[in-house]
Order: structure tokens, then sequence, then C-alpha cells
């Protein structure tokens, strides 16, 4: 049974509404159809006996209550007067229609309302319906019976059919109200609903795309103009998170390939021709040192990806460091790197993080240096760690600048070191979430010089 009722229940927003609306409606209906037809029904109660007793005035008028005993005088209406009239002194039945015999239920019906001597109604279910008033004639002293009683009659049919065409009437006018509410009610939330349609189509697109168009931009009510702030929080999440992906996927493929490279090199250096034992040995040292690294590299950028790495305590001695990158630094040219950094000096992070902020800068400072690096590290005044990068090559051009730690881009794409512009962008990025920072020292000359801050431990 719940599965049914389920099944029925429409699964649109639109139909729902609809649903709710045409059930309210139809409630409505149904309370102002029963109201108003006990109304007309009442009210043609009310005309039947306020027609009796204006007859019972009219014949009270014929009758003699001061002779003994009563009787009831002749005028030129009787006719009229006699029909439907019954007329009663004491039990005695003075006057009786025609059409209703002294026995017949019509006139015991009227017998027992006249022995009530009072002025009332009631209604009497034979053939049909039938309307009996009764009313007291002449004026008798307070607890005694009066002279005379009338009672008159009155067919309610005409009555009760105008009450049963009004009752269909209202039905079907309920009817037609209840169709046109259903109808309207449908077209008005379709047409309420159609904006919600195109933004949700809109959001989908936007989304697979990952567009730069938002719903802020356009005027709508405020509940729309509310759902279309929510939409574009998520598709600026959204886009967030797809460029994140992409960040980290370049930025992947970017560390990754000086450890690969020694890797292959390792490899076709080793099967070139026959290694005795040391040879091997130190070629299997090698081989294992690049494959660390790339494990290192990918903890690294993923933990920093989790936006874990700036919760992870850590402290690391500076100059051992910035010596394992320098012995394993790939071969550029004959420039050589100098290291000057205190034997004391500590950083407060990891070993691993300050390797993979230090090594990008130093690959781009060997990239581009004429004959030699310097590396020196030292504690700043402030407390902080300060590590300077410095070569002596041709240096960043003033152009580029303002877009040197933006991901992608390089100052000069065509000079055959085949980067993708992600190194930079990288370290910056991992000093920061260190709570340090790396920028651009353009002070110095010749060549270019970057600054890594780091917390001190």
């Amino acid at each position: 049974m719940k599965a049914s009722t389920l099944a029925l229940w429409p699964r649109t927003l639109r139909g729902r509404l609809s649903l709710v609306a045409l059930a309210t409606a139809t409630l409505v209906m149904v309370v102002l159809t029963v109201v108003f037809n006990n109304v007309v029904r009442d009210h043609l109660r009310r005309q039947a006996d306020d027609e009796l007793r204006t007859r019972a005035e009219a014949v009270a008028t014929t009758v003699d209550t001061r002779s003994d005993p009563v009787r009831v005088r002749e005028t030129a209406n009787d006719t009229l007067l006699d029909t439907n009239v019954w007329i009663y002194a004491g039990s005695r039945l003075l006057e009786h229609p025609a059409s209703a015999p002294a026995g017949g239920s019509l006139t015991t019906a009227a017998a027992r309302l006249a022995a009530h001597a009072t002025q009332q109604c009631t209604t009497v279910e034979g053939d049909g319906p039938v309307r009996l008033c009764s009313r007291p004639v002449g004026k008798t002293p307070p607890a005694t019976a009066p002279g005379a009683v009338v009672v008159t009659a009155l067919d309610l049919s005409p009555y009760r059919a105008s009450a049963d065409t009004t009752l269909l009437a209202s039905l079907a006018l309920g009817a037609a109200v209840l169709a046109c509410t259903y109808t309207l009610t449908r077209l008005a939330v379709g047409r309420a609903l159609h904006p919600v349609r195109v933004m949700t189509g809109q959001a989908t697109r936007w989304s697979a795309a990952a567009s730069d168009e938002r719903f802020g931009a356009t005027a709508r009510p405020l509940e729309l103009a509310q759902l279309g702030a929510s939409l574009d929080g998520l598709l600026d999440r959204i886009r967030a998170v797809l460029r994140h992906e992409q960040l980290l996927t370049g930025e992947l493929s970017h560390e990754l390939r000086t450890p690969l490279t020694r890797i292959t090199a390792e490899l076709d250096w080793w099967q070139a021709r026959p290694r005795s034992a040391e040879e091997t040995r130190a070629t299997h040292t090698r081989l294992a040192d690049a494959t660390q690294c790339m494990r290192t590299i990918c903890d690294t950028l993923l933990d920093d990806a989790r936006d874990s790495a700036h919760t992870v305590p850590g402290t690391t001695s500076v100059l051992p460091v910035l010596r394992h990158l320098t012995t394993r630094a790939p071969a550029h040219g004959t420039a050589t790197v100098t290291v000057s950094c205190p034997q004391t000096l500590t950083a407060g992070v990891p070993a691993a993080l300050l390797e993979r902020i230090v090594s990008p800068l130093l690959d781009n400072a060997l990239r581009h240096a004429r004959s030699r690096v310097l590396i020196s590290a030292q504690q700043h005044p402030g407390g902080s760690v300060r590590v300077e990068i410095a070569d002596d090559g041709p240096g960043v051009p003033d152009s580029f600048t303002g877009r040197l730690f933006q991901p992608g881009h390089r100052a000069d794409p065509g000079d055959g070191h085949g980067g993708a512009g992600l190194g930079l962008p990288l370290a910056r990025r991992l000093a920061r979430s260190a709570d340090g920072d790396v920028r651009h020292d353009a002070r110095h000359t010749p060549g270019a010089a970057f600054v890594i801050t780091l917390p001190a431990a």
C-alpha cells in the first residue's frame, strides 16, 4: 500500500505543488458548497414557513371563536382558503381539505400538531415532502387552551427541486473551479520554475567546462538570486578544485622529471658497456637515491595538496640539506655551486619540505648561470631563516617580473631548457604553506637572486 501511494505521488516539484493546490482548493470548495447549500435550504424552508403563516393568518380571520360552538364563517374566497387547511376546535375537526380524508396520514399529522395548541411547524414525509404549520386562533387567558387552531400545509417538492438544482449547479461550478485551479497552478509553477531549470542546465554545463560565467550578473528575484549565489560559490569551488588538480599534475610532472632523467642516464650509461662490480654498486646506489627522491617528491606534494604540510611539525639542519642538493644537482655547463651556511643553523620545517623548496630554485639557477651559483643561509635578525640562491646569469627581464611566480609562464620559452614554468610557483607555495615565503631580489646584479624565508626552529 505504501509503495503504491508513493508511486502515485508526483516526482516533480511542479506536480507536487499542483496536487497540493488542488487538494487545498477541493477542501475549500467542499466546505463552501456544504455551507452554501445549507444556507439555501434553510432560506427555502423559511420562505415556505412564511407562506404557511400568511395563509394561516388569512384563514384565522374566518374562524369565530366567540360563538359556542366555534364556527367558520363563509367568505368569498373559501375555496382558496380551504386548500390544504385544517381547522380544529379542541379535538374536534371543523374543516379539512377535500384531498385529505379525516383518517388520512396528513390529517393525523395535522391533528397531532394542533394538539399542542402552539404556533409551530413540522415536515411530513409521505408521497412527497409536506410542510405543516399550526396557528392558535383568538385571544385566550394564560394557561388556557385556544378556542381553535388552524393548520396549513404546503408541498415542499418545488423547494426541494430548487435546492437540488442549486446543489448540482454548485458542484458543477466547484468542479470547473478545481479544474481551472489545477491548470493555472501548473502553468504558474512551471513558469516560476523555468528560471531554475535554466540555471540548473547552465550550472551543469559551466561546471563541466570550468567556465568563468556566473549567475550573479543577472537580475533575478530574491530567492533565485540567493540560489544563484550558492551556485556561484559551488562553481568557484569546482573551478578551484580543477585548477588545483591541474597544478598538482603539472608540479608532479615538473618535479619528477629530474630524478627520472637521472635514472634514464644511469641506465643508459650502465648498459653502454660492461661495468665492474664497484661501478655497478655505485649505479645501484644512484638509482636508489633517485627513486627515494621521487618518493620524497610525491609525499611532499601530496601532503601539501591535502593542506597538511603546514601542520606537520619538524625541524632540520639547513647545511646537510643544501650539501645534499648540490651533490645530486644535475650538471649544467661548467657552473660551480658554493654553499655558505653556519653548521648550527636550523629551520623549523621538515627536511623533505626544505629540499622541495630549495630544489627548483637551485635547478633554475644552474640552468641560467654562466660560471657560478652561490647558496648562502643565515639567521635573520627577525628570528627567521634566510636562504639566498644567486647566479651570474642574464637575470630576470623587467617585463617578466610581474609573472615570475605565475604557473606555466617562462621568460624565454625558446631557450631550449624544456621547463614548464612550475618550479618557482611551487617553491613559493610550499614556503608559504610553512609560514614562509619566496621572493625575487631585483637589486642583485649581475644575474638573478631568490630569497627564501622560513621560520626558525
